[in-house]
């Protein structure tokens, strides 16, 4: 089952879904849970230094600030469907709301980043190193 389906109510409310640092890991293909067919992006929606402290390997970067001011995705994302995480779960709840406002198939992580590093999922700094949450 697709962790983006959604019941006809929850769609006219446009009201997105939230999943698991294990569920978002096998959506968009990271760590040993990934799903063969993993086909979302995951979408970090943290501030630019906290992005360079630390992220997962292969997530796109759009601060929330950015994406509420109506910034268009980055190219190659646009398709979605989109896995939303920032450093708790607060700010990529609400970007998963813009997003499904704008029709875009969208859910957020709880406990997103912090969760992430304690489950021992991937994380890259700025440099290609072993990245923190910041």
């Amino acid at each position: 089952m697709s962790i983006f389906r959604r019941d006809r109510r929850d769609r006219d409310r446009r009201d997105p879904g939230r999943v698991t640092v294990q569920e978002a890991a096998a959506r968009t293909g990271h760590g040993s849970a990934a799903e063969d067919g993993a086909d979302a992006v995951l979408l970090d929606v943290r501030e630019p230094d906290e992005w360079q402290a630390g992220h997962a390997p292969r997530a796109v970067h759009l601060p929330l600030s950015a994406l509420a001011a109506g910034a268009g995705l980055p190219t190659g994302a646009q398709a979605g469907p989109f896995v939303v995480i920032c450093r708790s779960g607060n700010r990529s709840q609400q970007a998963a709301g813009l997003l499904a406002a704008r029709g875009a198939e969208a859910v957020d992580v709880i406990g997103g980043m912090r969760d992430w590093e304690a489950a021992g999922l991937p994380m890259v700094d700025s440099r290609g190193g072993n990245g923190t949450v910041a």
